[in-house]
């Protein structure tokens, strides 16, 4: 691994107000460094601008737009138009970023219509499955069964009942030509994917699984080592897609994880296990972990 004399070499800068140990932040420092400093971003309401970007300061050492929740999307592409104009798209890259809640669910129509045009811009989603900024409610990438401030466990229910949706399938039926998934657990992993993407023309998509503090209720020490057993149990599958082609997959161990050994890292799911019904829920995600270990390839 590259070794670094200060923190701000980085492209993005230490002076933000993210939570300590945040699996965001991690993902996102990462990600800038490998686009390069040739690269203009632009960021959707959420964590990741409130927290880097609070006036008069800034921690981005690049080109930093922020949009609103829905249209990142749409920016960038205005954004590349314009460079195609100067004849500069193919010196500046043109990066979206938005959390789970601006990707799954309030900008996802304007995301579409970036994919169906092809624009040679790389989005990234920076899943914290909630809405963190606004108070940890569900959005379309809450796991099934979780507690969050919109989905409360009780008589009724066990948390969320609805499941969350397959980015990575929604990307591909878009034709992309690189779709990608990682997590905060595997850094390395997270630059290659995003070196790779920009050898490729045409839009693509990484879905990077970014553990939230408070809204997981983990460690804040914890973050990479709750990623990397959300990828080992098959609860959130690491693989890659090149021109709908499976490129490469992160295999599970032979022996792996039981969903609950992942699960009982959160104070989200915590309510499954003093339930009596908890059990059964239980099953529903390691379900869930098996059919995407069969569906991958990932043993």
């Amino acid at each position: 691994m590259p070794k670094y004399s200060n923190p701000f070499e980085h492209l993005l800068n230490p002076g933000h107000t993210a939570c300590p140990g945040c699996g965001q932040l991690i993902a996102a420092r990462h990600v800038v460094n490998a686009c390069g400093k040739n690269t203009i971003i632009t960021n959707a309401t959420g964590c990741l601008e409130v927290t880097t970007s609070k006036h008069p300061t800034s921690s981005w050492k690049v080109p930093w737009i922020h949009s609103l929740f829905e249209n990142p999307s749409a920016v960038a592409s205005g954004i590349l138009a314009a460079l195609k104009q100067k004849g500069l798209d193919k010196k500046v890259k043109v990066l979206a970023q938005g959390g789970d809640g601006s990707t799954f669910d309030i900008g996802f129509g304007l995301i579409s219509g970036m994919w169906e045009r092809g624009d040679n811009i790389l989005y990234v989603c920076y899943d914290t499955e909630v809405y963190s900024n606004t108070g940890y409610q569900a959005s379309g990438a809450t796991p099934h069964n979780s507690f969050t401030r919109t989905s409360w466990p009780g008589k009724k229910s066990l948390g969320n009942n609805l499941f969350k949706k397959n980015m990575l399938e929604i990307a591909l039926a878009h034709g992309l030509p690189y779709v990608a998934t990682s997590t905060s657990g595997y850094i390395e992993d997270i630059k290659r994917k995003v070196k790779k993407a920009w050898e490729i023309p045409g839009s693509k998509f990484i879905h990077i699984l970014t553990p939230c503090v408070p809204g997981w209720g983990i460690n804040d020490d914890q973050a990479i080592e709750v990623g990397k057993l959300a990828q080992k149990t098959g609860f959130f599958p690491v693989v890659e897609f090149i021109n709908g082609e499976m490129g490469s997959s992160m295999k599970v161990p032979q022996q792996t994880p039981k969903v609950d050994e992942y699960l009982k890292y959160h104070v989200r799911f915590k309510h499954l296990f003093k339930d009596p019904r908890g059990a059964e829920q239980i099953g529903i995600l390691q379900k869930i972990c098996d059919d995407n270990i069969k569906k991958y390839n990932l043993r």
